[in-house]
């Protein structure tokens, strides 16, 4: 506009400019979480071929807790990112967010170490049989994994669409 110098100029497009770059943190961390899960889940089916079950699960077992380490930690830097733009479209992204956050928190600190301790009391997942009652309640637990896992992704693309 005319009449405006150089400094209001600036400093009128710094706002703007930080919300894209906030934005384009959000998505990127996001997306790398998505990317992160997706990897985790297209190897476990193959890490099942190649090993027995038990040997199979042992890998997988240790692989969680730093998938959720690391969900928890994109989570977090999207937060930030996210409260530090406060676009339009906050509102609804901040919601979204701290229901994947919940999602991995609960996956982290509750769901992976109690599936962890269970398949501990489980001598082998080949010789004992699926009605036992430890397998009957880790299948419960994967199951909500599962399924708090697929709402984590497609949360994360919902994300990334707003932004």
């Amino acid at each position: 506009k005319s009449g405006m110098t150089i400094s209001e100029a600036i400093a009128r497009t710094i706002p703007t400019m930080l919300l894209s770059g906030a934005s384009c943190l959000i998505s990127a961390v996001i997306a790398s979480q998505a990317t992160y899960a997706h990897s985790a889940r297209k190897q476990t089916p193959t890490i099942f071929r190649a090993y027995d079950r038990d040997t199979a699960g042992g890998i997988v077992g240790h692989l969680f807790p730093g998938y959720f380490r690391w969900g928890l930690l994109c989570g977090g830097v999207g937060l930030l990112a996210l409260l530090l733009a406060r676009g339009s479209r906050f509102l609804p992204a901040l919601i979204i967010l701290l229901v994947l956050l919940a999602l991995t928190a609960a996956g982290a600190f509750y769901i992976e170490p109690k599936a962890a301790a269970l398949k501990r009391q489980i001598p082998s997942f080949v010789t004992t049989p699926k009605e036992h009652p430890q397998r009957r309640a880790f299948s419960r637990l994967h199951a909500v994994s599962a399924v708090a896992n697929l709402a984590v992704v497609a949360g994360a693309a919902v994300l990334v669409a707003l932004f």
